[in-house]
This record gives structure tokens, sequence and C-alpha cells, in this order.
């Protein structure tokens, strides 16, 4: 269920980007505006046909660029304050009414645009505050339902649904706008996040102790892995402590330097192909999906295996997290650096780059977890910081590229990939260096 509702945030998230190439008149559509969870808007010469299905509007690219970024205005501010909701009233309660209050908002988009592109914008913003608590809720809720040795498969498989839904909602997004119309996909999208929270509120309990169909084996199984861990029952936030804290900063550098990579990437990459080896729109989308597929794959197949390593005792957790992150990072960086090197050969840039963006879900599947580690307690409300920093390079790492690459020239994409590469290397290795696999002091009983 968390695997879905990641996927089905990021299906709501994503569809605009696509739909609002159909919501603009011929003259005013826009194919070079990109939404800035890094889909490109597709162009005319992908979705567009003869006959338009809904009215369709003349907006600015100005007023349009406003539409696909407002989701981020509203995300950034509810990470931290949804981590503690979770915390104070269960992440049942906070990831249903989220889903909810941003599919409602998606299915008033179509009427929305009518009354005028203000109204459109804010219910992005609205989208974006109630999807925030979204990540920091399931990492509160796994820190109450994942026995030690299970937390990186189950936190890894519910983060994997950014990319599964990503490239869904690329591809069905197109269907639905070319066959139905673009109103249809706001509908569509809208109705599945209901029908989600129906199956939601039906099956899923906040922590073992409270499920009603759970068998007394497997609730005292988890229970008593948790107490294992030594996590606290205080209900106060250590705030101070959280924010000194070097384990949580090591775990934001790491993240922070990770998702720098994959929201640039995922940004840029089509305007880069399309620079360097002249590919069409409808190349670059394929080619966008085909990148993100395997990461989807290898990112759970990792925390499988890590969660294998610490069930058998013979590595540290510490060990286990610290050395998925480097194998990973580093090696994304160094593919990286070498396909800005790639002059002629796209096939040969495309395999680089999709090794690139694997391992790099390799190595944040050793990362995101960590939260988890050090604090369970109150990972929902450290993963809330962490993510709300994250959302930070969503935003400054596709205006960085598209700054540095004014020229559409080889060397500025190596200048790019450089950046990129060396600052992942440089999150990783403070990851390494300040990270911790235990419990904090300050996250067990006071007692």
């Amino acid at each position: 269920m968390t695997l879905l509702q990641i996927t089905l945030v990021y299906m709501l998230r994503v569809e605009v980007s696509v739909a609002i190439v159909e919501m603009m008149n011929d003259s005013t559509a826009i194919s070079e505006i990109e939404d800035v969870t890094g889909w490109p808007a597709l162009s005319n010469s992908t979705l567009k046909h003869d006959i338009k299905k809904d009215k369709v509007y003349d907006w600015s690219s100005e007023t349009q660029g406003w539409i696909l970024s407002a989701f981020y205005y509203g995300y950034i501010v509810s990470q931290i304050p949804g981590g503690y909701l979770a915390m104070r009233f269960g992440g049942k309660l906070v990831l249903g009414f989220a889903v909810l209050l941003s599919s409602v908002s998606t299915l008033l988009v179509p009427l929305a645009a009518e009354l005028g592109a203000p109204c459109v914008i804010a219910l992005r913003v609205l989208a974006g505050l109630a999807e925030g608590p979204c990540f920091p809720a399931v990492h509160h809720i796994w820190s109450q339902w994942a026995p030690a040795h299970e937390q990186s498969r189950f936190i890894n498989l519910a983060h994997s649904g950014s990319s599964f839904g990503t490239v869904i909602s690329f591809v069905l997004s197109g269907l639905i706008c070319y066959h139905l119309g673009w109103s249809y996909s706001f509908y569509i999208f809208g109705s599945l996040g209901i029908a989600w929270c129906l199956v939601w509120s039906q099956l899923v309990s906040d922590a073992p102790e409270t499920h009603r169909t759970i068998s007394d084996a497997e609730r005292d199984y988890i229970i008593s892995s948790r107490l294992k861990q030594a996590s606290t029952q205080q209900q106060s936030i250590p705030w101070e402590s959280i924010l000194k804290s070097s384990a949580v900063w090591a775990i934001i550098a790491g993240y922070l330097s990770g998702i720098f990579i994959f929201y640039t990437l995922i940004a840029v990459l089509p305007t880069y192909m399309q620079n360097i080896f002249q590919l069409t729109i409808q190349q670059n989308g394929f080619l966008s999906a085909l990148q993100l597929m395997p990461g989807f794959l290898f990112q759970n197949i990792a925390a499988v295996i890590a969660d294998y390593m610490k069930k058998t005792g013979k590595f540290s957790t510490a060990l286990i997290r610290k050395g998925f992150a480097c194998t990973g990072m580093i090696t994304a960086s160094a593919f990286l650096i070498a396909a800005g090197y790639v002059k002629h050969d796209y096939k040969l840039a495309v395999t680089l780059l999709t090794i690139c963006i694997t391992m790099r879900f390799i190595g944040a599947s050793g990362i995101m977890v960590n939260d988890m580690d050090i604090a369970p307690e109150f990972a929902g409300t450290i993963f809330g910081i962490i993510n709300t920093c994250g959302t930070l390079a969503g935003m400054v790492g596709p205006v960085m590229a598209k700054t540095l690459t004014r020229n559409h020239t080889l060397e500025e994409w190596q200048t790019v990939f450089f950046i990129l590469g060396s600052l992942n290397i440089l999150g990783v290795l403070l990851f390494t260096i300040f990270g911790k696999g235990e419990v904090q002091s300050w996250a067990m009983e006071k007692d």
C-alpha cells in the first residue's frame, strides 16, 4: 500500500506537465517548459492532433511555468510538520488525508481552469501542501511495522514508487490526453487516489498493536524487534538534539547529494540528448523512461541484500549503510562524468547515464533508511527535515544546469556533469565519515 501510495502521488505530481500541452492553443503551446520534477512537457509533435476534445487556453509561457512549479511551493512547507503530525496522530490518518486532499485538488483542476490560471496555481500549491507529509509519514509508519532486519526492503520498495509513478504518469497521461482529452487525466488519476484511500482505511493500522487481523505470533515478533532497537516512548521531539546531531546531518549530506543528481538529470537529460545528439522528443521520452526503470528494480534488490546482511549478524548496520552508499554513489559519479565525454554515440551515452541513475538508486538504498537506524521513534520527523533539503535541491539543480549550458556545447555539459559528480562524492564521503548505525542517546528513553 505504501508503494502504491508513493506511485500515486508521483502520478498526481507529474501529470500536469503532460496535460498542460493539450490545455494550450497551438499558438501558445510550450515544448520547452519542463516540470521541476524533471519530465519535459511533451511537444506538439508528440501529443498535438487535429481534434481538441477539451477547451484550450491562451496562458502565457510565464503563467504555464508558474503552474508547473507551484506544487513545490506547497511541498517544501509541509514536510517537517507532516513528520510531527504522523508521530502525534499516526501515519495512517496523515497518509490517508494527504492522498485524499491531493486527489481532490487534482479532480478540481478542470473546473479551476475555467475560472482562470490563478485558480489552477492555487490548487497545485494545495496539492504540494497535501503531499508534503507523505514521505515522513511513510517513514514513521514503517518505524512501527518493520522489524530491524527488514527495514531496508520495506522503505526502499515504498520509495521506488517515485520512479515507477513518474514513468507510469508520463506514459498514461499522454495516452489519456490524446484519446480522451486532457481533463480526463485529472479525473482518472484523482479517482485512483480516492480509491486508494478507501482501501487504505480498511486494510492498514498505525502499528501491530492495533491491527484487527494480525496473528499473535507476528505481532509479538515485530514488537520484540522494535524493543531490541531501544526505541523511545517519549512524546516530545528533541529538536535541539536532532539539529545538533552529526548523524542526522550526515544523512542530509548523503541524501542531498544523491537527490541533487537525480532531480537535475531527469530535468535536463532530454535537453542534453537533443543538444548533443539531436534526438526527437519521442526518442527522448522513451529513453527517459528507460533510464529510470532499472533503478526501480535494483534499488529493491540492493535493499533485500542489505537486510540479509543485517540478519546474518556478521556486518554492523553502519558498515552496511555506508558500504552501499559509497559503492552506489561513487560509481554513479564516475559513469556520469564519463558520459560527458561521449560525442557522437547516443547509445553509449544512454548506457552510461542509465548505469549512473541505477547506481544512484543503489547508493540511496543505504542512506534513506538510516533515519530509522538512529532514531526509530522520530524517523518521520527527521525524514521531513531531510526531504525538505532534497526539495531545495530539486529547485536549484535544474536552474544551475540550464544556466551553465546556454550555448548547448559538449564542454558545458561536461562542466555540469563534473559538478554533479563531485558534489555526489563529497556528500557520500561526509555520510561515510559522520554517519552512524545505532540508536542515538538522545533518541532513547530518558529514564
